[in-house]
């Protein structure tokens, strides 16, 4: 080969490399922008002042200063914005009008939790399956669902053929078993009943979440039957048979379902669930929710749960740092079922599912379950919702 050959060989070969230089520093292409938000993914460990990215209903670049160029700007100056906040228990199946409720209040994924048994699950799956916001469901396994009479207090209606046949036929929604365990539920029966749930979940490997607090059995009868993957929900719950002994202190088969990957949850609800001495003891043990959810139905905002970022707010006021309780209901809410595998977090990649919220100070009123008032120097608000790289809300 000639030194002109060559020459030119080498010349057109740097000209290529230009070009695709210049390709790659032009600005990304963004359906939408949000710009100058703090940005909280603890899921990342991210808390920063941030712009994010959205193309193709994906995050698509979180950093310093995203160029818009022509995509749709929202300005998140003096906000937090967060992955999409998902909550793992409520009823929202039960009604059509849930999930358009939830997602006006931030949240972009969530469970119905044990609101249908076998008998009528198809009901509460279509609900999940018309949802804009990801939901799923836990069966109850109880084959009548939630009945006045009690759900298990007849044994007979924990039928585990029941809940099995109905699991495999809807294995992209039903996500776990709910065993309502209180005695105005199961009776004498939650023993027996939380051991048919496990044996009922068995054969999918799917959790069980239990409803604790006031139960005939003591938990430390009920707990060493969880597996790696279940839930505890109603934390707070006052006795009798809560998670404290006599003397105010953690029981040690409590600590030990933690040790052994067993979630714990708030599940607020209306009654019976969460009481401030309750709160005050555990959360200075430091043993702090895994989840913070909310038991949600569409008259909720009428009661102390309000909505989802109310019941987040309560626990500011125990030692949880912003970033903590969103970590609840982002990052641990996504690692407790597979169906939100790729929301929680806004890394690059990722389901463009957002929330904006604002943290805002003052004096601010929480109720528990017995009308018993606390007041809080902050509260968070929902101010927007980003579903599927849509802004919805």
């Amino acid at each position: 080969m000639s030194d002109l050959s060559r020459r030119h060989l080498l010349m057109t070969g740097a000209a290529a490399v230009a070009v695709a230089a210049r390709g790659f520093a032009q600005p990304a292409r963004f359906d939408l922008v949000i710009k100058g938000g703090r940005v909280i993914d603890p899921a990342s460990r991210l808390d920063a002042i941030r712009d994010v990215g959205i193309a193709r209903g994906r995050i698509a670049a979180v950093s310093a200063n995203v160029d818009a160029g022509p995509a749709m700007v929202i300005d998140a100056r003096g906000k937090l914005v967060t992955p999409g906040l998902i909550d793992i228990h409520t009823h929202a199946a039960r009604s059509a009008d849930g999930p358009p409720l939830l997602l006006k209040d931030g949240v972009t994924g969530w469970i119905d939790a044990g609101s249908q048994g076998a008998d009528h699950i198809d009901d509460v799956i279509s609900v999940a399956r018309s949802s804009a916001p990801t939901g799923r469901v836990l069966i109850n396994i109880g084959r009548a669902g939630i009945i006045p009479d009690g759900d298990t207090k007849d044994l007979a209606l924990a039928d585990v053929a029941a809940a099995r046949a109905a699991i495999a036929s809807h294995r992209d929604f039903v996500v776990g078993i709910k065993a309502r365990l209180s005695s105005d539920v199961a009776g004498q029966n939650d023993y027996d009943v939380l051991k048919r749930a496990q044996e009922a979940a068995g054969p999918s490997g799917i959790p069980v979440m239990i409803h604790m607090g006031q139960t005939a059995s003591p938990l430390t009868r009920l707990l060493p039957i969880l597996k790696r993957g279940d839930i505890v929900t109603h934390m707070f719950a006052p006795a009798p048979n809560g998670i404290l002994d006599d003397t105010g202190r953690l029981l040690p088969v409590v600590i030990e379902a933690r040790r052994r990957g067993v979630w714990f949850d708030v599940g607020n609800g209306r009654l019976g669930h969460v009481r401030w001495d309750v709160v005050d003891a555990v959360m200075k043990q430091r043993f702090w929710p895994d989840a913070i959810s909310t038991d949600w139905n569409p008259m909720s905002r009428t009661t102390g749960v309000v909505d989802i970022a109310n019941c987040m707010s309560k626990f500011l006021g125990y030692g949880m740092s912003v970033t903590d309780v969103i970590a609840c209901n982002t990052v641990n809410a996504a690692k407790m079922f597979p169906a939100f595998k790729d929301r929680g977090t806004l890394a690059v990649g990722a389901s463009a599912d957002l929330t904006i919220l604002e943290l805002r100070d003052g004096a601010f009123e929480f109720l528990d379950n017995y009308d018993n008032k606390i007041t809080g120097k902050q509260r968070l608000f929902a101010v927007g919702t980003i579903l599927g790289g849509k802004k919805v809300a």
